[in-house]
Order: C-alpha cells, then sequence, then structure tokens
C-alpha cells in the first residue's frame, strides 16, 4: 500500500510544498465564502498556495490553477451526552490535527465537544488519504502535511499577542526627566515648532517640544527636526501625537534608535497636560466602556432597546456579523451597505462573474471579498432559523439559547485595513471615518465598471465673499456626506442642563455622588440651520484686494445625491486631550425636503472676484532683485546640501528645489525620484526665459513663461513617485485644474490605454475628488453635471428622503463603547447588534450618530 501511495503522489510531488516563514495557510476560512471544518462539506486547503476552499468553491480553484492535491479539514462538533458520562471531556480523534484553530462558533466548552478529521484529496477524481499516515506517504508530503496541520490559523496574527513584534522597555523610561517649563499641548492644532508640517509629527517627552520625524521614499513623513532637536538636546524620548490612544503610544528613543516601551507614559504625557490613557477600561464582552459608564447606562439601554423581548429574525438580508472584539464600527457600516440595492448588484449580482475572473489569491482582492461579504449577508445561508426539534428541546429546559451564526470579517478586516495605522489595529475606531475609508476603496476598485458608491457623490457649491469689497467667487467640489453640527446653545431644555450643570459641579467640590445626567434635546432643524450659517474663511486673501482680508463662506447643494448621509458631530475634544462625546438628543425626522438649500449660482447684482491666485511667497524678499532673478534665482541652499549629502548630483539638487518652488527636501526629494531615469538629470539648471513662452504668456500676470500653463512641477513629481507614468499624471492634472487628490483618482478612473489627447475638453467636468469633508476644501475648480462618460457622474434629482437606516454609538469616545444599527426592511426597522438581528421596538432616532437617506421618487 505504501509503495501504491507512492507512485499515486508522483506526479504532483513538484505542487506540494511545505510552508515557509511568512506563508499564511488559510485552514479556518474559504476564500469565497464563510465555509469552515465545521460547515457540513469542511474546508480544503491547497497544498501549493495554503489558500482555503469549501466544497462550493474548490473545483474553481482546481480548474483555474491545475492544483490537484487539498488537505481535507472537517470538524466534527455535537453536544455533549448526559448522564454518567455528561460533563466529562471525552478523548478527541487526532487531536494534534487542528492545533490553534480557533472555533468559528461560540459554543460552551462545558456542553459540547468536537472531533478533528483530515486527510488529502486528489482531484479531480476526489481520491482520499486519511491522515496521519506517516509509514505510506513520501516523506516530503508527510512534512508539508504536519507542517500545515501544525501552522497557526492565518489570522492568528491579528491578535496583539501574536502578531506584535517584540518591543523593549526603554533604559531612559524610569530615570527620563521632564522640564517644569509649563509646556501644555493642545488636543489640536498642532504643527512642527521650525517648520509647516502638520503630519509625522513626534512629542519630545522631556521639554514637550512638537517637531516632524523623518521624511520617506514615499513622500511621506517631515523634515528630521525631531531627531535634530535630539542631537542638539540629547532628551532621548519622543511619542507620535496621532497614535496616543487609551491603550498606550507609540515612542521612540533616539539614543537607542529603535522603538521602545515606556511604561510611565501616562505618567509622561499627563506633565504636559495629556490624560488619555487612564480613561476606558476594556470589559468582558470585547468593547469598551468609560469611567462614566454608569451615568451612561440609559443610553446603552436605550440604543440596545435592552430589557425588550426582541424577536429573532432569520434568512436574506438578516445575518449578523460577529464582534472580533472591537469591529461593531465595520460591521455597522457594511450593514447599511449591503442594504443599498446599488451595492447588492454590483459585488452579489455579479458574484460568479467575480469569482471567475479572481486573482490567484482571492483573499487579497477587493472585488472578491466585497463580494463574498455581500453574499454572506444577502443570500441566509448563514442566518438559518432553529430546527423545530430544537425549539421544543429549548422550550422543555425553560431556556432558549438559539442564535444565529453570523459571518466573520476576518478576512474582510484583514484586507480593508491593510496598511491603515487604527483600522488594522484591534482598537475600537470611528464609524464615520471607517465608512469615508471604504467608500475610498470602492472609488479605487471601480475603474472601468460600474461604480455603486455614485449614489452618495454630490456637488457642494460655496460661495465665498470678500468682506471689504463684497464681491463674491462660486466654486464646486464633490462630496459625499454633511456634517450637522449640533448647536447646544439652541437646546429646548437649557434651562435643565444648567440646573444639572450646577449640581454637578457642586457635587465635585463637596465630593458628593453626581447627580442624574441630563441629555441636551437639539431640534433638528437648528442643526440644519447651524449647517447653512455663513462661517468665516482663516487666511482668506481677497484677490480683489491682492492682499488677505476678511471672508465668509456659505454652502449649499449643486445636486441632491441619490442617497443622503448625514453625520452629527457629536465628539469633541477638551482642553485636557480627553475625546468627549457630546450627551444629546435629536428630533431627526423620517421625512426630509432640503429643495431651499439648492444652489443659485452667480446672482444679479453680485460682481466676481477677479480670477487670480495668491503669489508665490519666497523665503527671502526677493523684491529688489525681480529682473536680474531671471539670471539668478532664489534657490534654498540648505534643502540643496541635504540632497546633496543623500549622494544625489548637486545640479540634480539644485533642478529639484528650483521646481518644487523651495518647498522643503521632501517635495524636491520627490522631483528627483521622479526624474532620475531622464538622459539631463545631472545637467545644469535651464532657466524657464530660455523657453519661448508662447501666445499664452501675453495674458499672464508678471511676464510668466509658459511652465505656468503646466501642472506644478511638485505635484507632477508626488503622483510620478506613486509609479505613475509622468505623462499620464501631466494629463491627470491637467484634466482635474491641478488637484492634488482628484487627479489622483482621475488615473484610477482613465486607465492610460483609454486616454486621448483631446484632455481639454474633460477639464471642466471631472469633479472626482476624494474631499470627504466639509471643511478645509479649496477647488478652485467649476464641476459641471454633464451626464458624459468624462463627467462627475452626480445623479442629481430632487431634495426630497425618507430616512432607511442609521448608526448609532454609546460610550463617550469613539476609540471606546459600541456601535449597533438599525435599517428599516419591508416596512420594519430591524436592530443589527453584533451577531444578533432582531424586529426593533423601540429605534432610538434622537440618538443616533450616521443617517442614511435615500431619495424619494418624484411623483
Amino acid at each position: 500500500m505504501a509503495a501504491d501511495l507512492g507512485e499515486l503522489l508522483v506526479p504532483y510531488m513538484p505542487t506540494i510544498r511545505v510552508p515557509r516563514t511568512g506563508d499564511r495557510v488559510f485552514k479556518s476560512e474559504c476564500a469565497f465564502s464563510y465555509d469552515s471544518p465545521e460547515s457540513e462539506g469542511g474546508l480544503y486547503v491547497c497544498m501549493n498556495t495554503f489558500l482555503g476552499f469549501g466544497r462550493e468553491h474548490v473545483e474553481r480553484h482546481y480548474r483555474k490553477t491545475g492544483q490537484s492535491v487539498y488537505m481535507h479539514l472537517k470538524r466534527h462538533i455535537k453536544e455533549k451526552a448526559t448522564g454518567a458520562a455528561g460533563g466529562a471531556i471525552p478523548r478527541r480523534r487526532n487531536g494534534k490535527v487542528f492545533l490553534d484553530l480557533e472555533l468559528n462558533r461560540d459554543f460552551n466548552g462545558e456542553d459540547y465537544e468536537y472531533e478533528d478529521e483530515a486527510k488529502l484529496v486528489i482531484f479531480p477524481d476526489h481520491y482520499e488519504i486519511p491522515l496521519p499516515n506517516i509509514e505510506e506517504l513520501p516523506a516530503l508530503v508527510t512534512i508539508a502535511c504536519d507542517a500545515v496541520l501544525n501552522a497557526a490559523s492565518a489570522y492568528k496574527k491579528q491578535d496583539p499577542e501574536s502578531w506584535e513584534e517584540e518591543i523593549q522597555v526603554s533604559r531612559h523610561a524610569r530615570s527620563l526627566r521632564q522640564l517644569d517649563n509649563g509646556v501644555k499641548i493642545p488636543p489640536s492644532g498642532w504643527k512642527c515648532q521650525k517648520c509647516e508640517m502638520r503630519e509625522n509629527l513626534w512629542l519630545n517627552l522631556t521639554d514637550g517640544a512638537v517637531l516632524c520625524g523623518k521624511w520617506f521614499f514615499d513622500g511621506s513623513g517631515g523634515n528630521g527636526h525631531a531627531l535634530e532637536h535630539y542631537r542638539e538636546t540629547n532628551f532621548p524620548l519622543a511619542v507620535k501625537l496621532d497614535t496616543i490612544n487609551p491603550d498606550g503610544a507609540d515612542v521612540y528613543s533616539f539614543e537607542e534608535e529603535e522603538a521602545v516601551l515606556d511604561p510611565h507614559i501616562s505618567e509622561h504625557l499627563s506633565h504636559f497636560g495629556i490624560d488619555m490613557l487612564q480613561l476606558q477600561q476594556p470589559t468582558e464582552n470585547g468593547h469598551h466602556t468609560d469611567n462614566n459608564a454608569r451615568q451612561r447606562v440609559s443610553e446603552w439601554e436605550v440604543i440596545q432597546e435592552s430589557g425588550m423581548k426582541l424577536k429573532a429574525v432569520y434568512g436574506s438580508g438578516y445575518t449578523g456579523i460577529k464582534n472580533l472584539g472591537n469591529s461593531c464600527y465595520l460591521s455597522t457600516i457594511m450593514q447599511v451597505l449591503f442594504s443599498i440595492p446599488e451595492f447588492q448588484r454590483m459585488y452579489v449580482g455579479n458574484l460568479q462573474r467575480i469569482y471567475d475572473y479572481s486573482p490567484l489569491d482571492p483573499t487579497q482582492d477587493f472585488a472578491t471579498q466585497m463580494a463574498k461579504l455581500g453574499y454572506g449577508l444577502l443570500s441566509g445561508q448563514y442566518s438559518k432559523p432553529p430546527m423545530k426539534s430544537e425549539l421544543i428541546e429549548q422550550v422543555m429546559k425553560e431556556e432558549y439559547k438559539h442564535q444565529q451564526r453570523g459571518v466573520s470579517p476576518r478576512m474582510f478586516k484583514g484586507l480593508v485595513s491593510k496598511g491603515h495605522p487604527e483600522f488594522s489595529s484591534n482598537r475600537q475606531q470611528d464609524a464615520h471615518e471607517f465608512l469615508l475609508h471604504i467608500i475610498n476603496l470602492v472609488e479605487r476598485n471601480s475603474a472601468g465598471s460600474e461604480n455603486p458608491s455614485d449614489v452618495f457623490r454630490f456637488l457642494v457649491e460655496e460661495r465665498v465673499q470678500c468682506c471689504q469689497t463684497r464681491r463674491v467667487r462660486y466654486t464646486q467640489r464633490v462630496d459625499y456626506l454633511i456634517q450637522l453640527p449640533a448647536p447646544i446653545e439652541c437646546a429646548t431644555n437649557r434651562e435643565e442642563l444648567l440646573a444639572y450643570e450646577a449640581k454637578r459641579k457642586d457635587a465635585e467640590e463637596n465630593m458628593r455622588a453626581p447627580p442624574e445626567p441630563v441629555r441636551a434635546r437639539i431640534p433638528f432643524t437648528a442643526c440644519l440651520q447651524a449647517f447653512t450659517e455663513p462661517e468665516n474663511v482663516p487666511d482668506f486673501w481677497s484677490s480683489a484686494l491682492q492682499a488677505k482680508s476678511a471672508g465668509v463662506k456659505t454652502s449649499r447643494f449643486a445636486s441632491f445625491p441619490e442617497y443622503l448621509i448625514l453625520q452629527i458631530k457629536k465628539f469633541t475634544f477638551g482642553v485636557d486631550w480627553v475625546p468627549k462625546k457630546l450627551d444629546l438628543a435629536i428630533d431627526v425626522p423620517d421625512f426630509l425636503d432640503l429643495n431651499r438649500l439648492r444652489a443659485t449660482g452667480l446672482q444679479v447684482g453680485e460682481e466676481e472676484l477677479p480670477d487670480l491666485t495668491p503669489p508665490i511667497v519666497l523665503p527671502e524678499d526677493t523684491r529688489d532683485n525681480s529682473m536680474s532673478s531671471i539670471d539668478s534665482p532664489e534657490i534654498d541652499e540648505v534643502a540643496v546640501m541635504q540632497l546633496a549629502e543623500m549622494g544625489f548630483p548637486l545640479e540634480a539638487c539644485r533642478k529639484a528645489v528650483y521646481y518644487t518652488g523651495n518647498m522643503g527636501p521632501e517635495m524636491a526629494f520627490n522631483w528627483i525620484i521622479a526624474h532620475m531615469e531622464e538622459p539631463d538629470f545631472a545637467e545644469p539648471l535651464t532657466l524657464p526665459s530660455m523657453i519661448d513662452p508662447g501666445p499664452s504668456s501675453s495674458n499672464s500676470p508678471m511676464g510668466a513663461t509658459s511652465l505656468d500653463n503646466s501642472p506644478p512641477e511638485e505635484s507632477i513629481a508626488i503622483l510620478t513617485s506613486m509609479g505613475f507614468p509622468r505623462s499620464h499624471t501631466i494629463q491627470a492634472l491637467k484634466a482635474t485644474n491641478n488637484n492634488l487628490e482628484r487627479a489622483l483618482d482621475w488615473i484610477f478612473t482613465h486607465p492610460e490605454e483609454e486616454e486621448s489627447d483631446a484632455l481639454s475638453d474633460m477639464a471642466d467636468t471631472e469633479p472626482n475628488d476624494n474631499a470627504f469633508s466639509n471643511a478645509n476644501s479649496h477647488s478652485d475648480s467649476t464641476l459641471s453635471p454633464d451626464r458624459d462618460a468624462s463627467g462627475p457622474r452626480i445623479k442629481d434629482g430632487p431634495g426630497r428622503y425618507e430616512l432607511f437606516a442609521f448608526i448609532s454609538h454609546m460610550g463617550a469616545s469613539t476609540m471606546s463603547g459600541h456601535y449597533v444599527c438599525h435599517i428599516k426592511k419591508e416596512g420594519r426597522w430591524v436592530i443589527y447588534n453584533d451577531h444578533k438581528v432582531c424586529l426593533s421596538e423601540r429605534p432610538p432616532k434622537d440618538l443616533g450618530y450616521i443617517y442614511f437617506y435615500h431619495r424619494l421618487s418624484s411623483s
């Protein structure tokens, strides 16, 4: 028999691999479905790629790859027998087989037992070889099988204990000296003390200096001022500002030249007024709560509809999503998205086509994993009602414990959070931020096909007025949701709130128990009014005065989306860095008419601001040398030397700094990376005056050259450093009025081979940027809602809507608490609370955080 097995496996030996370090073994979940070893058909693990497939999908992989040898894993689970042997844990067959394989269902270990079974299966004849079979199998096959059986499950590494690298405690942590210089760090608005960087900022734990980190080859990072500060002061430890959370923070030791642990980080941060690490404590159910949980218990009860006998529902569209610890923000967003027909059609309607054309590693394909999740939620396959016999048995026992299995989003979360510093962690996150993240991924992965996120996209008209000259400018930009302020001063129970605040302060001063909290009640009309109020424009430059001036901005809908998303701005920061949630209730209506907020454009009697851009401010005043600057351009020699010290040719460094407008070494570095392969890379700088300005220069101010008609070199450098061809990059920037974010999206939605030379026709109709937030969007491009192929894909219509879903948050911070969502289906509200799906009795619409409306038909 041994010889027979050896001969049988000989043709397949080249395809059987032993898992190497870094190989992920997917032995707990199918790449295309939520089948597992616990499913009826078990799971098939490819012995070459180590991908897992359910019985329904393994044939597809065999046909696509020709891989014939799979390991079939099956876990048999049954309720323990009662009687004399009840409670005794029976011996498991093949006890070593599924080492490190977690259970996919929440079984009570005292009530259930399981047996593991493994065998090799050879396709297409389905020839089976039971395992272990050490004596009869070739040595290589035995080693490969043993390695697969003993490998950790692919997603075990997502657990903090197993995937985080071993970081050592800094030798400076215990004895760190902190200066009593009175420095207090505000909760927002940080920037480097030596430059204008606002990202990759590090707080020195000795003197409180906020400085930028080093910069990287991808153009991210900073100018290295934090390291320079250490070299000047020898203050060794710094913490990255945007990583501070209740569980810790990223700390770096300049002296030890590595990331380190600081056991006293809470004390060190509180020295500078940052008190975030002692706010939340994890609870037993995986959610985080806060120190005010007792005061907010009513919120938890109302939103989850606790104390009510909610009726569980099963079947298509009523499948829950298991919580992976703190993944409820993901679950609620995906439940709502897959209740929208456009998302259902795109991913579930095209399921077979997506699966047939999926890459060799479907676990890393966005469309495949979206289709898998959508089918899991909509098929009803993972949400089946209990059998009648089971119901009778539970009633006889006077208990009813049956809950649907739901789906586990491990593979989906692993893909969509890949590379993201927050979503890839196991910490609680903001559902609003994750929604924008998913829309961005849908946009980027829908090139050349239907884009379901089109239903959220709309145009915002921004009217900016110079307060001195009264002249105006109208611009349009793309957005995906509206953030509504929550004006506490408009609360209808303001006197009650003031009385509560007085009692709270009195109790705090006299060390008494705090009074019962009072929730602010704010009319929805007040939120909408606050949104439409004019707001001041910071650092407004008036082109009429050609100087900074006071300016105000108002926003209106230039188009109305098919699905309108409203977010209530409930979260803010206190002066002590504590992220606080405003405890409020808003009478959000079921029906909404926003037609009165339709944009009107330039009105009769209004005078437009001149179409001029602010002048470039050079680091030194060169006005007296303006005539000679053509022959002797101003170049930041410090930046040039920084680049030259890295080994780049001096002339190339000078050109890089010049063409990026003296904007710093990181911008110049991007230019170098993008132009290294050009034949004149190291040639001396050629001045713009040597280029024929062409006929268009006559209309340019200050005698500008034809370079002014080309996209800024720094923008080209940033995009080309991402790997896009220079010509494609220039076309994208020209088509989007040099807006970097819109240009990036243009590249994704306009494959290079489909481009034509007539890009000027697209310039006025391409609005596709990723400016999801209402704040700080300064696109000067005018967007047209034309419906042509190169247009903004805006689905405009009446501004009348009906509420169909909302997501609620419980807790005092986005970094703690719990999310649930309510969705209206078949005329009734349904609550989705992780894997539990029930009919809602009292949907708490006034306590929601994100609201979803669909447009009412014009009839």
